[in-house]
């Protein structure tokens, strides 16, 4: 083989693997890359329908509008009617900043683009203008003022819910923004230490605290061998770490019931160490937590890591919410729900209809089960715990006069900071309609003092105006 022959087949052999390189980038990229960029809110080819399709409007259930856009000569402008009480759902679209929250996620909808496609986009160019579809949230409005007016003063969030359906009355999270001033307040929005953008309903990741005794409660109630009597001496020593009670108070002889109803750490740290990491991460999975939750808006994935080599220590903490748990407010609402709902855990909806500019709904979305998380038989324990919680235990400041309100609360340790408050509940207990998570971060306080009045205060708004 001559000279000029080798040189022929190595410049062949080069072309080549530059050729499958491009290939396989360009089928990575599809495969695995394409909708990412796609729907990134900084991507121009979103706004490439912005001039010939006017957005259509985003309303609450009751039909409140909520947000709309009207032209003036050849541009559009987008208004949000209620400046900060939106903007983590609604969140924004804007030329320069992109867009977020449902305006990003839902674009092609209030566009009415069916697909991103050359000859889409080309059509969209030639044809006159048009209108977008709207879309019906299962927002109450009322109630989404009265959360924020809760809420006003703290960080955390507040999530309303239906547990049988699924709806969603109200999702806030503080702090917020004014998504109609972005102009002026971008720069301080950004550099702000607050994080005012973070939508801490679905993406904010917390110790659970006490709340996530429920799941230890249905992991021993599952558990028929265990014995679910215990004596509380105010504290124990797992692995030569003491693990206290509150104020290191001693409960004195309890079963699971009163465990529950008393909040005792030292009886779900000892109980958990005989049932074991994988039953309490099963029942943890059912929960959602440690999945992906498919919902409306991007929510961050709940995490209990039990399926690394984990101790007695980590366990022990695992039990009452603590060590390396980090739950979503959504999660948990879904969570507290799932109990009220008989075991069955809904899927959070947030967009409940899709309406096209002739005003004819061309998507209804319907209540679908995601997970079946215990028995009804469970369940209906797990409730009657919950109930007495608010009777006569931690819980108490979530009581409504002539309203049986079930639920539990949680004083998560924060390791930079003070203490977070939550509350976990639901009314009425026996017909349940609403349920509820709120969340305080590092309130410094008890959640029975600082998130169940909260609480209790959003259901009976809730009970006494939401249409169901």
């Amino acid at each position: 083989m001559n000279r000029e022959t080798k040189r022929i087949i190595l410049v062949l052999s080069a072309f080549s693997i530059l050729f499958v390189s491009l290939v396989a980038y360009l089928s990575y990229f599809q495969v695995f890359k394409a909708e990412k960029v796609k729907n990134n809110p900084y991507n121009k080819r979103l706004w490439i329908n912005e001039e010939n399709v006017l957005r259509g409007s985003i309303l609450d259930r009751n039909d409140n509008l909520l947000a709309y856009s009207e032209r003036d000569n050849n541009t559009s402008r987008r208004y949000y009617k209620y400046g900060n009480l939106y903007s983590h759902i609604i969140g924004y679209s804007y030329r320069e900043y992109g867009k977020a929250g449902l305006e990003l996620e839902y674009n092609n909808v209030l566009l009415d683009i069916r697909e991103n496609t050359a000859i889409n986009e080309l059509r969209n160019l030639v044809l006159p203008r048009s209108e977008g579809n709207d879309i019906r949230l299962t927002i109450d409005h009322g109630s989404q003022e009265k959360a924020r007016e809760l809420l006003k003063g703290n960080k955390g969030s507040i999530v309303l819910m239906n547990p049988k359906t699924g709806e969603v009355y109200a999702m806030v999270s503080l702090p917020d923004f004014n998504t109609s001033e972005l102009n002026e307040n971008w720069k301080e929005i950004i550099e702000d230490p607050d994080s005012p953008f973070l939508n801490r309903a679905t993406q904010g990741l917390y110790p659970p605290g006490s709340i996530f005794k429920i799941v230890s409660a249905i992991a021993a109630l599952e558990s028929p061998d265990l014995d679910l009597d215990y004596t509380c001496v105010g504290s124990t020593k797992v692995d030569g770490y003491i693990l206290k009670d509150y104020n290191e108070k001693a409960h004195g002889r309890l079963d699971l019931h009163e465990a529950i109803v008393r909040s005792c750490n030292t009886y779900f740290a000892e109980k958990s160490l005989l049932i074991g990491k994988e039953k309490l991460g099963n029942i943890a999975d059912r929960l959602m937590i440690n999945q992906e939750i498919d919902f409306d808006l991007p929510v961050k994935t709940s995490q209990f890591p039990y399926r690394t080599n984990i101790g007695a220590t980590e366990i022990a903490e695992s039990s009452i919410g603590q060590g390396k748990i980090v739950t979503t407010p959504l999660n948990m609402a879904m969570m507290v729900s799932a109990i009220a709902n008989d075991g069955d855990m809904v899927k959070p909806i947030l967009v409940k209809e899709i309406i096209n500019k002739d005003g004819r709904i061309i998507k209804s979305i319907s209540t679908d089960i995601i997970s079946t998380v215990t028995s009804p038989s469970v369940a209906r324990e797990i409730k009657a715990m919950l109930v007495d919680t608010v009777k006569r235990g931690t819980g108490s400041n979530a009581k409504i006069s002539n309203v049986t309100v079930a639920g539990k609360t949680g004083t998560a340790e924060n390791p930079s900071g003070n203490d977070h408050s939550w509350f976990v509940g639901f009314a009425p207990a026996e017909d349940p309609r609403l349920a509820v998570a709120v969340i305080l971060e590092e309130a410094g306080m008890t959640g029975g003092k600082g998130a169940a009045p909260l609480a209790r205060d959003l259901i009976l708004y809730g009970l006494n105006n939401i249409d169901f």
